[in-house]
């Protein structure tokens, strides 16, 4: 019979109790809710179920369930064992309980003394396995206060918040590009520009992304209408939304690459990230992990499908930087992420990132600083005259100038300042804001195409005169008036460019006052999870399905003995040869059942076949044993090698 039809009859000699076991352990196909043996068998051996099996499995699994598959029909306990150098009573023990474990999956289980794979498995491997991957050390625990995690988590969190908030500002009013992803050359200018490490800005990219604040436009990343309501929202309700969409992030953790969730669908980043976290999570809320190269190398070992090594340790520095992991022990933020409620993880983020900052330190030396993180009215006073640098703000005459640009009066602006300052306004900084107003609009440029127009002909003389403006071709038109070959924009910049602080205005002389063009697109749709959709079947729902499979009475109609045997014959023919019509499977299983005569085509090198005319007299492992004519002497032919069969009279 066929493997799959095997299996069927296999799930048939089983009780209710084994059966609940498998359908628990393969939660899929028992979601499907199967309403017969034959059914089970067809949804344990769909391809998505066999690969969501083999990708639970630990590293010792897979190496016995690849031998296991490269054996073939010669796969049986003892051969297992010597192919896997299983001499010890140890490596015995561990045998035993590996074909256990892929029983209970039922990608592996006993028939006639040897061992069947379900169909549809191949090996794991490039090559065989020579042996049993040992598991590593568990990895050592040890005493520690409850409490000591998520005070050390509250600088990374702050600080993560704090870089995907400046993220999302600076793509408010950068260009960031973004075709098929972020690259290399990208993530370093804008690392540069928010004055962080690449692996930190390539997180921030990703949190952003999978938080739905940022989506890809036109090949650039732009904020979402859901970054407003975020970017007003307090702290703690930021760090909520980054902190749950990291377990769900798509992308391989330390890819120099991360993609947006537009065009992702893998789920290796989503299971590294999560079965982390998971792992972390089963600790007591009394305890930490001493070393954490154990728990890579134990995460590694039991679910290397998931889990490589330098994908894991660098989805472990991503949970310190987000606040979900801290001291070798989750915090109370990652065990919320874990359980995923909303309300909970928001509750719960408020005692990891301090209130919103209302007012900063405007120093001597032309900085800000603020003690935490600033609330989106701060942020906005600041970013309006000074420029985000390492720790803060800094103020400069270009700053200063964008703001007096933007419309403001040297006075209002010096009053917005004093509003959010703790300490005034520093001379230095007052003394930076007149002089930058004294020059600024000594000099207006009119679009015409386009004309410069100043109050002091000696300005414009010099202006005329200027190196740097050669490119405008300045021409007097008047005592305060110059023509430029450049649009106005080009000639604004070019004059500021060589220390002027020109201002525009429209043909009658109004003031136009500049400002940047925001974008704002709907966020993508939600990402459905790895982990699927379909809620699994509570122990009570899996006794009752697993009873009523076993318990379901079988079709009354029994096949002819020797009809069942020759559909059975056929089945197995049909598993063991790939090149034979069915035409030709069913002409060899007559002919093994009612030992009649065929021709048979063996292959006999890469391009040639020999021909043979036998008797088919039995079966087993593969081979057909017959009678070969004339003279009637026994051989056996392998299956696979058996290229064509022909029906033959007279013999």
């Amino acid at each position: 019979m066929g493997r799959k039809s095997a299996l069927a009859g296999w799930l048939r000699e089983l009780d209710a109790g084994q059966i609940r076991d498998i359908l628990a352990l393969r939660e899929d196909a028992a979601g499907r809710r199967p309403r017969s043996l034959r059914e089970l068998a067809d949804e344990l051996t769909s391809t998505a179920s066999l690969r969501a099996a083999v990708d639970g499995l630990d590293q010792a699994c897979r190496d016995v369930l690849d031998a296991v598959v490269r054996l073939g029909d010669e796969a049986a306990v003892d051969v297992l064992a010597a192919r896997l150098r299983c001499q010890g009573k140890s490596s015995r023990a561990e045998l035993r309980r590996v074909l256990a474990q892929l029983r209970a999956r039922a990608l592996v289980w006993p028939a006639e003394g040897r061992l069947v794979t379900a169909p549809g498995l191949r090996p794991l491997a490039d090559d065989p396995p020579r042996r049993i991957t040992p598991a590593p050390r568990p990895p050592r625990r040890a005493p520690q206060d409850r409490g000591f995690a998520d005070r050390a988590a509250i600088t990374p969190a702050t600080s993560t918040v704090d870089g995907v908030t400046r993220l999302v500002d600076l793509c408010d009013v950068d260009v960031v590009a973004c075709r098929g992803g972020v690259g290399l050359r990208e993530l370093r200018r804008i690392a540069g520009v928010l004055r962080a490490d690449e692996n930190r800005t390539r997180l921030w990219v990703g949190l952003a992304v999978e938080a739905r604040l940022l989506a890809v436009d036109e090949g650039r990343l732009v904020p979402t209408v859901r970054s407003d309501a975020w970017r007003a929202s307090s702290p703690a309700d930021r760090l909520a939304a980054v902190a749950s969409a990291w377990p769900r992030m798509s992308w391989e953790p330390g890819r120099q690459r991360p993609v947006s969730a537009e065009a992702s669908s893998a789920d290796a980043g989503e299971r590294t990230r999560h079965g982390l976290l998971e792992r972390y999570a089963r600790l007591a809320e009394d305890e930490a992990y001493e070393h954490r190269h154990e728990v890579v190398a134990e995460l590694v070992w039991a679910r290397p499908a998931a889990h490589g090594r330098a994908a894991t340790e660098a989805a472990l520095v991503e949970a310190e930087s987000v606040g979900l992991v801290a001291l070798g022990a989750a915090t109370a933020l990652g065990r919320a992420v874990l359980a995923g409620g909303v309300a909970e993880v928001a509750e719960v983020a408020s005692r990891f990132v301090p209130p919103a900052a209302t007012t900063a330190h405007l120093r001597p030396d032309l900085t800000a600083v603020v003690a935490g993180l600033p609330s989106r009215e701060l942020s906005a006073v600041l970013d309006l005259a000074a420029d985000a640098a390492a720790g803060g703000w800094r103020f400069s005459g270009a700053s200063v100038r964008r703001a007096l640009d933007a419309g403001h009066e040297p006075d209002a602006l010096l009053a917005r300042l004093a509003s959010v300052s703790e300490h005034g306004v520093p001379p230095t900084l007052a003394h930076l804001v007149r002089e930058v107003a004294r020059q600024h609009g000594r000099i207006t440029v009119t679009p015409v195409a386009c004309c410069v127009r100043a109050e002091d002909p000696a300005l414009v003389a010099e202006m005329a005169a200027h190196p740097l403006l050669a490119q405008l071709s300045l021409q007097p038109l008047g005592p305060t008036v110059l023509a430029s070959v450049k649009p106005a924009d080009a000639t604004v910049a070019l004059l500021r460019a060589a220390g002027y602080a020109p201002t525009t205005s429209s043909a009658d002389g109004t003031a136009v006052v500049g400002r940047v063009p925001r974008r704002r697109v709907e966020p993508p749709p939600v990402r459905g999870s790895a982990a699927g959709s379909r809620t699994p079947l509570t122990e009570q729902e899996l006794a009752g399905l697993a009873a009523a499979l076993v318990e379901r009475p079988r079709p009354k109609f029994v096949l002819p003995r020797a009809e069942s045997q020759r559909i059975g014959t056929a089945r197995l023919l049909r598993d063991q040869s790939l090149v034979l019509r069915d035409s030709e499977v069913v002409l060899l299983a007559e002919a093994l059942v009612s030992r009649t005569s065929v021709e048979i085509a063996v292959a006999n090198g890469p391009r040639t076949t020999v021909k043979h005319v036998i008797t088919p007299v039995d079966h087993a492992a593969g081979n057909l044993k017959a009678n070969c004519a004339p003279r009637g002497e026994r051989r056996e032919f392998p299956v696979s090698r058996i290229r064509s069969v022909r029906a033959v009279t007279g013999v």
